[in-house]
């Protein structure tokens, strides 16, 4: 068996979804287990409907009928509409509106996961009933029945023992009449059976967590790029792909922040050495790129950006050293808050952070702190990490910048930098 995971970009209209039974289509025969994200937008659209709800501001029925309405034109488009597909979406849908109807008396991240996960429920749906009228032999599997989690709700921790045994169970018995079972990434379910969230962007860490349960053959993650690149495209010129990855290669690009595949995916994956290709979906002939034990002998300099960072300075009031007790309560504070750490460097006498900037976090770690600590924040950074670094990259990443913030290893630099404006000077006319 093989593990296909399509992010939200392969199913974000009737289009995407039409793509993605071509290509099953190109597998015709093969056992595969698909593994989907919500359709586009889905999963903001919908935290916008928690945040409305928790806000009392009267918008968030009209932010869930405009969801509603999307996913009714994509149905629509498709032809898929009937008795079946709508009592499928309905029947989803109904439990957000149940909750809407009442004040908010649960906590914000129990709420956030019952409303969010609708999302990847509803686009799973839809994909399966396409790929159903497209006469491809498919099931459609509720993940939430057994993928079990602990009851941390938006950061679910996976319960391995029992989520393999149920997995196993499950795909065995599926796959005994079709070819193809699609169910859902980013969600699974307490054994009370409460819906909880594996974190954002979690589906290829799902799809990590089938593979390794089912023993898959290999894992093949969807993306609307040839592979895994050098650099975002989008941000960098002359960026090209990599034909082979290792395993710890992979897991360094995610940690430092590379999006093409989740940091939680590799290490079930390399757990059983099994093999993940990032695929285009536009060309399902072609393998992407390898990720596996074996990796390339040399590695191009490797780009990534994480945009939006916050440097947080934190001092003792008293003017002591930052010692390992205030290093423990800043820790402990970090950890409550899940405020991750982007990078880390302290003196005798102050501790600097880089973090993404979520303000409200980063105030609630602020008045947390202010008793013992002076707080200050320097915020419109980004954090750039160059793998396998040149001397002529890392000036090309300086240009027009100030850099805020520099670490290095052996084959690894970091750079918090500022954009500043170029002084040029003023002609007599000016």
């Amino acid at each position: 068996m093989n593990v296909f995971k399509f992010g939200g970009a392969s199913v974000k209209d009737a289009t995407g979804i039409r793509n993605v039974c071509n290509i099953m289509q190109y597998f015709t025969g093969d056992k595969i287990a698909v593994v989907v994200s919500a359709t586009g937008k889905t999963t903001n659209a919908l935290e916008e409907v928690v945040k409305s709800y928790f806000a009392r501001d009267g918008q968030a029925q009209q932010k869930l009928d405009l969801v509603k309405e999307n996913h009714a034109s994509i149905v629509d488009t498709l032809q898929l509409a009937g008795k079946d597909v709508e009592k499928d979406i309905n029947d989803l849908f109904v439990e957000i509106d149940w909750i809407l109807e009442e004040s908010p008396h649960d906590a914000y991240d129990y709420i956030y996961d019952q409303v969010v996960s609708i999302g990847e429920l509803v686009s799973s749906r839809i994909l399966y009933h396409a790929m159903v009228a497209a006469g491809i032999k498919a099931a459609w599997l509720d993940i939430r029945g057994v993928l079990y989690t602990d009851e941390i709700h938006r950061e679910a921790k996976v319960i391995w023992q029992l989520s393999t045994e149920k997995i196993a169970h499950a795909m065995s018995d599926l796959m005994k009449t079709c070819d193809v079972v699609v169910t859902q990434g980013f969600i699974g379910s307490t054994q009370e059976n409460h819906t909880t969230t594996l974190g954002r962007e979690g589906s290829d860490y799902t799809a990590a967590i089938l593979s390794y349960c089912c023993q898959a053959k290999a894992m093949h993650i969807w993306k609307d790029v040839p592979g895994v690149l050098t650099a975002d495209p989008r941000k960098f010129n002359h960026v090209t792909k990599i034909e082979k990855l290792s395993y710890k290669e992979a897991i360094e690009m995610t940690y430092y922040g590379a999006k093409v595949i989740h940091p939680k995916t590799i290490k079930p994956l390399q757990n059983k050495n099994i093999p993940l290709y990032v695929r285009p979906f536009d060309d399902p002939s072609s393998t992407g790129t390898k990720i596996s034990s074996e990796g390339e002998v040399y590695y191009p300099p490797i780009v990534v950006v994480e945009e939006d960072q916050a440097l947080i300075s934190i001092s003792v009031k008293d003017f002591s050293f930052v010692a390992e007790q205030h290093l423990s309560n800043i820790f402990g504070i970090l950890s409550d808050l899940r405020i991750k750490v982007n990078m880390m460097r302290n003196t005798a006498i102050s501790f600097t952070l880089c973090v993404n900037n979520h303000a409200e976090k980063l105030k609630l770690f602020a008045d947390k702190l202010a008793d013992e600590f002076v707080v200050s924040f320097d915020v419109g950074m980004e954090m750039i990490t160059i793998r396998h670094f040149t001397k002529e990259v890392i000036q090309e990443m300086k240009r027009s910048k100030i850099t805020m913030f520099e670490d290095r290893l052996q084959d690894t630099i970091q750079l918090v930098v500022k954009e500043i404006p170029l002084i040029t000077r003023k002609t007599d006319q000016e």
